[in-house]
């Protein structure tokens, strides 16, 4: 879940250069009032997605579980649909089944308002996932942007027309994207009726405006807009997929910017149309060099576009966006060029190249910064998994194993899983993108709780290992960017387990764990530690491993050992600055200090567990870890306090889709102590505290939880 909200929900923040909409405004906030799907319509660029933002904003106060905003455009099929709509919900699904299953179920008694904007693309698969959700959550309400209605039973639709070119607002907005105080009579007056009053246009108008005057711009387009069709600009083919004819005025306004930018822009733009979420200058770089375009031009060229509107300026982290009308444009230009299929292979190989450094860079300081990069580059990571899938299968299942883990920790396991059975199933490489594609499907099922599947997977995995490690000659199944992993550990001679065996250990090890075999968890990572040279410092998949074998001693009763080889791992992860095993070990310091009655020390290590895993953004994590404190304070005797964090934990399990579960030891803690809380504050008094901190924000009560002693060595 998101760290920090003042309110429930999730919503982009406004554009500041929404003008007017007054009426329509008000006729969306009427609509939303009365009907359960609304659907904003009208052609691109007429501002769709800022009046639905803005009426989002309005009404979020009157939706006790919040408004919701979904961009579909990041989409290019209709496969992962239900996917980014659980997650721009908070839902992170950790249940196996449909996927639209735990979505009903997440939304089937919340009162909420769920945006989807930009739906033209997808309108059936996004009616019928309209339809599906409204029939099961009878507090839901949709607001959707479409260039056409979804044709959903019950849907009110409000047609959404240019701004009048001849009025106030087409020349406020004008006004406010050039920076400059135009007179009403003159030359930006005519601008504004030239270009029908459409918001895009009139911005890309602006840009131009600020390079050459408002009297340059209007020549401009009356010589133009003004000449027969068919020689205003260099016609598109098939323009009426994009363009509806009574609209070619927006088409002409952005032939119009891409006439004016040089021929290096127009290039760059026909490129930049790959990408289908933010952009750095390093992506931008790495996928649109080629001649004549390079690294030392590249740059001013983007420079260029940033200037005429094109693309967005910056954000923060430096990313840029395109609109998706324009970012639609080049595409179209690309394909014309010849070079669609060229650009896209190098999208997909830099996007898994960047895969490939993140699983190198998981073991180590750099841990977080590439988890991190995952994340805020998933959209494209994506789309380059789904060009890979169609053109290389082998690469496809490379790029997938590097990122798979990072996203079930994210909580994208339905993509993780979906991605590598996809891959496994296409592709015919073998040995370690194999071996590491198995074990990453492996967690995610364990994380499902499908632990039949799971159990079948790791002894595939561990099957996979052993013919990479054993039977090929070296190096042999690596493939493109397998790392420097491939022979780590594997000893001269390959007489000794190396990673990939030792993590086919850590997943039966992780699997046993979870069904309650303590004993068969020490004993296969035992045996396989025991046989591998080099320390839980050397590589990813021994630390894995050695964290096993401690959760195994906590399980097995063997507490002072677990305590001081769990002391002496988190020590070592400190050192190395990783993040995840730290967590981990948190997780079960705190769950020793219960077990060997000290609910404070356990107190301190489930918060410091939390803002690890509030830092990875990982809700199981942070689920499990409320359990484990809430069980904690109720082992001392804070009744309330323990009342509050497990209604918190509830809220945070209700985002996973599933019902509270973990390790089998906490669970029998955790009746055992919530039962002595209840009897001691009374029955009542517990319920009113869990349920008002179920129905609050869980970004506040995690807050709270987390306020408390320092945490305890």
């Amino acid at each position: 879940m998101r760290d920090t909200a003042s309110v429930r929900g999730h919503l982009p923040d406004e554009n500041p250069g929404f003008v007017g909409r007054r009426t329509e405004l008000e006729r969306v906030s009427a609509a939303l009032a009365e009907h359960r799907l609304v659907t904003v319509t009208g052609v691109g660029g007429v501002g769709k997605t800022r009046l639905a933002l803005r009426a989002a904003h309005r009404a979020a106060e009157r939706y006790p579980d919040g408004a919701w905003w979904t961009d579909l455009g990041q989409l290019d099929g209709e496969r992962l649909l239900v996917a980014l709509v659980a997650d721009s919900v908070d839902l992170a699904d950790h249940t196996p089944g449909m996927a639209a299953t735990g979505l009903c179920r997440r939304l089937a008694d919340d009162r909420l308002l769920l945006v989807l904007d930009s739906c033209e693309h997808l309108a059936e698969p996004c009616a019928r996932l309209v339809a599906e959700l409204l029939a099961a959550s009878p507090g839901l309400t949709v607001l959707a942007t479409s260039r056409r209605p979804l044709g959903v039973a019950g849907e009110e639709t409000i047609a959404l027309d240019p701004l009048p070119p001849a009025g106030p607002d087409a020349l406020a907005l004008l006004r406010r994207a050039a920076g400059e105080d135009f007179p009403a009579a003159g030359p930006a007056g005519e601008i504004c009726v030239r270009l029908e009053g459409i918001p895009l246009a009139l911005e890309l108008a602006a840009a131009q405006i600020r390079l050459q005057g408002a009297e340059a711009v209007r020549d401009q387009l009356g010589s133009r807009l003004d000449a027969a069709p068919g020689a205003r600009f260099d016609l598109l083919a098939h323009t009426e997929r994009v363009w509806p004819s009574r609209h070619q005025t927006l088409r002409a306004a952005i032939g119009w910017s891409h006439e004016l930018s040089t021929p290096l822009e127009r290039l760059l733009w026909a490129r930049l149309s790959v990408f289908r979420g933010p952009f750095d200058l390093a992506s931008a770089t790495a996928v649109c060099t080629g001649d004549p375009l390079d690294r030392a031009t590249l740059p001013e060229a983007l420079d260029g576009l940033v200037r005429a509107s094109v693309v967005r300026p910056p954000d923060a982290a430096g990313r840029h966006r395109m609109l998706d009308t324009i970012r639609e444009y080049g595409a179209t230009w690309l394909d014309r060029t010849g070079e669609a299929g060229t650009v896209a292979d190098r999208h997909a190989a830099h996007f898994r190249g960047l895969a490939g450094r993140a699983e190198t860079e998981w073991h180590g300081a750099r841990q977080l910064r590439w988890y991190r990069t995952v994340d805020a580059h998933h959209t494209d990571l994506r789309t380059a998994l789904d060009r890979l899938l169609r053109t290389d299968p082998d690469a496809a299942l490379d790029l997938v194993g590097s990122v798979a883990f990072a996203w079930s920790c994210r909580g994208r396991l339905r993509e993780a899983r979906d991605g590598l059975e996809q891959a496994l199933l296409l592709s015919e490489a073998r040995g370690r993108v194999r071996a590491r594609a198995l074990w990453a499907l492996g967690v995610t099922l364990v994380l499902q709780g499908e632990f039949g599947p799971a159990q079948d997977v790791s002894e595939r995995c561990a099957r996979e290992a052993r013919h990479a490690e054993y039977a090929e000659p070296a190096g042999a199944g690596a493939g493109a960017g397998a790392g420097t992993e491939t022979g780590a550990g594997t000893g001269s001679g390959r007489d000794r387990p190396g990673d990939l065996t030792l993590d086919a250990a850590a997943l039966a090890g992780l699997l046993a764990l979870t069904t309650g075999r303590p004993t068969a968890a020490h004993v296969v990572v035992g045996h396989v530690l025991d046989a591998a040279r080099g320390g839980p410092a050397d590589s990813a998949a021994r630390l894995r491993c050695h964290l096993v074998r401690v959760f195994a001693l906590t399980g097995l009763g063997r507490l002072a050992e677990a305590r001081e080889k769990a002391l002496r791992l988190r020590a070592l992860c400190e050192e190395l600055d990783e993040h995840w095993t730290r967590t981990a070990l948190e997780y079960q310091l705190a769950l020793t200090g219960l077990l060997e009655g000290d609910p404070v020390a356990a107190s301190g290590h489930a918060r410091a567990m939390l803002e690890g895993t509030r830092r990875l953004g990982a809700s199981l994590g942070v689920a499990l870890g409320l359990d484990v404190l809430a069980t904690a304070l109720a082992a001392a005797g804070e009744g309330e306090r323990a009342a509050d964090v497990s209604g918190t934990g509830e809220a945070y399990w209700r985002s996973t889709g599933q019902p509270r579960r973990g390790l089998p030891g906490l669970r029998a803690l955790h009746e055992k102590y919530t039962d002595t809380v209840r009897a001691s504050i009374g029955e009542p008094a517990y319920e009113e505290i869990f349920v008002r901190a179920l129905t609050g924000l869980p970004q506040d009560g995690l807050d709270r939880a987390l306020r408390g002693p320092g945490r305890h060595g």
